[in-house]
C-alpha cells in the first residue's frame, strides 16, 4: 500500500494530487490518503465516483481524514464527439 500525506494542503490540491498518484498507480494498488482540508471529505469520494478507482474505506482520526482507494488503472481515453478543427 502506498501512503500519500496531503495534510496542510487546501482544496483543490488534495484531489489533484490524489488523482495524479492514482492515475499513475498500477491497477489494484491501494493508496492510503491523509488530508486535513474538510473539503476533501466531499471532493475525494466525488472524484473516485467518476473514475475507474474504488473507495475501499474512509474515516477520521481527529482532524485528519483518511481514505483507502484502490487504483483502477489509467483513465480511459476521452472520445471527442466533434471533428478536430485545424
Amino acid at each position: 500500500m502506498w501512503n500519500l500525506d496531503l495534510t496542510g494542503l487546501k482544496c483543490p490540491l488534495p484531489t489533484l494530487k490524489a488523482r495524479k498518484a492514482l492515475n499513475g498507480a498500477p491497477a489494484g494498488k491501494q493508496v492510503r490518503i491523509l488530508a486535513d482540508d474538510p473539503m476533501a471529505a466531499i471532493d475525494l469520494p466525488h472524484f473516485v465516483a467518476g473514475s475507474k478507482h474504488r473507495l475501499i474505506e474512509s474515516g477520521r482520526d481527529g482532524e485528519t481524514l483518511w481514505f483507502v482507494i484502490e487504483a483502477g488503472g489509467p483513465p480511459a481515453p476521452i472520445d471527442c464527439p466533434f471533428d478536430a478543427v485545424s
